[in-house]
């Protein structure tokens, strides 16, 4: 139910006065600028700002690090589609087709699409957020680490689409990043994989070794390259065709919808977020697409999935933070920190005692999505420069970048030596024909699965029965049947009717 005696006073909350406002678009800028640097996470910069927030109010505080999350969720979009770099884990799927699109000289479109497909995304995010936040964190509460168990497993059995002419490879590849993902201590104390490096203990670090396989290598590929897109035309910033591309994401509304419900639903549950939901929009959009293997040759669809989860996911984590005083991950766990140092606790509690500040965050966050629009359509030509720039100057400019990022996440070599090794690894992958972003996905997903897997086993004792007893795992795990055998069946089917015509 909504509380209208508390909407009215949430409305007096943010313009009684421009105090908060005042800090809203210095923080989509710089959201923008961490999200497009490689290496540079949301989180990061949110951590790095959080102590000028103990000299705001809550509000305003609040305001500036969502600001920061709502900039960065675009953001890292923009060097996942120029430069097949993306600028986190969230912007992976994006890179897919975006990249594809810029090497076609379709740059400016691309980034319209990412734009549009972001604004939409987080609209519906927060809606869901207003409408929904006590329902959607007693369902968060629902799901156990069964239940997430089988959700990667579902996402894990679907990494081959990502390779569709030859799956065996994908597979393989899959396989390759989970055992890469299962590096160091396991949840019990016992290293695994280390060779005896004691660097390796902590694991691989997932980040640098993303950038190592995406861009690296890529750039490996491209060294004989005088640019990224080739055509001196299509090297053109134009705003028109930016325009064009947000048009273009518009055709899309399904693909648009059903992303963002899988990243509010995704980024609701504490440790998956965008990183996850990104991944699982784009493989469902896929799978169900007439046409799949357009897919990863520079299909708009395929933007517009991963863009729309990733920034609809916000919404899904700032209701567990919101409702449950769960962060649903890094950004989030730093917007924790920020109400610690306001002495507030987030949690039904909170929301009953204070609905009218939650209403305020969220209207706040309406405004910011449309500020974005502004600010993105200003900073999208600038950025787009980049296509311009030879690959003799690029390239070095964009290993140096990666490897300082990588330095900057890990604190010592252990980040510029894996974003080298991944590279070469990455260089390896796509000579023979095996799927990068499989592998990264399954480096994602590895250790979570992990996680859940052993918590499962824990609380039901080694006993397999206790499966029967969650009719949430049971339900999931068979749409995870149905979407693996649904296409092959019709398939024969569709032969079968053929057949018989004849």
């Amino acid at each position: 139910m909504i509380d209208f005696g508390a909407v009215g006073q949430s409305l007096d909350l943010l313009f009684s006065n421009f105090g908060p406002w005042l800090v809203v678009v210095p923080g989509i800028v710089l959201g923008l600028i961490f999200g497009a640097t490689p290496g540079l996470q949301i989180s990061m910069a949110m951590a790095i700002f959080l102590p000028m927030t103990m000299y705001m109010d809550f509000i305003q505080a609040m305001l500036f690090l969502t600001a920061i999350f709502t900039g960065g969720s675009f953001g890292a979009g923009i060097p996942a589609i120029l430069m097949n770099i993306p600028g986190t884990s969230s912007a992976i799927a994006t890179a897919f087709d975006g990249y594809p699109m810029a090497r076609k000289g379709q740059h400016n479109q691309a980034l319209g699409v990412a734009l549009a497909s972001s604004v939409i995304g987080a609209l519906m995010g927060y809606v869901v957020l207003f409408f929904m936040i006590q329902p959607l964190s007693y369902m968060v509460l629902r799901l156990g680490p069964a239940e997430m168990f089988v959700v990667i497993l579902w996402g894990m059995t679907l990494i081959a689409s990502l390779k569709g002419e030859q799956v065996l490879k994908g597979l393989v590849a899959g396989f390759v990043g989970l055992l890469v993902g299962t590096i160091g201590f396991s949840e019990i104390g016992l290293a695994r994989g280390t060779m005896g490096q004691t660097y390796l203990l902590d694991g691989v670090p997932v980040i640098p070794a993303m950038m190592g396989m995406f861009a690296a290598s890529e750039l490996f590929k491209l060294a004989n390259k005088g640019f990224i897109v080739e055509s001196a035309d299509a090297r053109k910033v134009k705003v028109s065709e930016i325009f064009e591309g947000c048009r273009m994401a518009m055709r899309y509304p399904v693909v648009m919808i059903r992303g963002g419900l899988i990243g509010v639903l995704v980024g609701a549950v504490p440790g998956v977020g965008s990183s996850v939901s990104n991944l699982l929009s784009y493989i469902e959009t896929k799978r169900r697409d007439r046409d799949p293997d357009s897919f990863g040759k520079g299909n708009p669809k395929g933007v517009v999935a991963s863009e729309a989860a990733n920034s609809s996911s916000e919404g899904g984590s700032m209701a567990t933070l919101l409702a449950l005083g769960i962060p649903g991950g890094g950004a989030t766990a730093v917007m924790l920190a920020a109400f610690a140092m306001h002495n507030i606790t987030g949690g039904p509690q909170f929301i009953r005692q204070q609905t009218d500040v939650v209403y305020a965050i969220i209207f706040a966050n309406f405004a910011q999505v449309f500020l974005l629009v502004i600010i993105g359509l200003l900073f999208i030509p600038l950025l787009a420069n980049i296509v311009k720039v030879p690959m003799r100057y690029l390239i070095p400019s964009v290993l140096v970048l990666a490897i300082m990022g990588s330095f900057g996440l890990t604190g010592n070599m252990t980040g510029p030596a894996t974003v080298l090794v991944f590279a070469v690894i990455g260089w390896i992958f796509r000579h023979y024909g095996y799927s990068v972003p499989a592998a990264v996905i399954g480096m994602l997903l590895g250790s979570l699965a992990e996680k859940s897997l052993l918590h499962s086993y824990q609380i039901s004792g080694g006993d397999i029965t206790y499966v029967f007893e969650r009719p949430v795992t049971l339900a999931i795990f068979a749409l995870l049947l149905i979407s693996l055998f649904s296409q092959p069946l019709m398939k024969r089917l569709k032969a079968r009717q053929e057949a018989a015509q004849l």
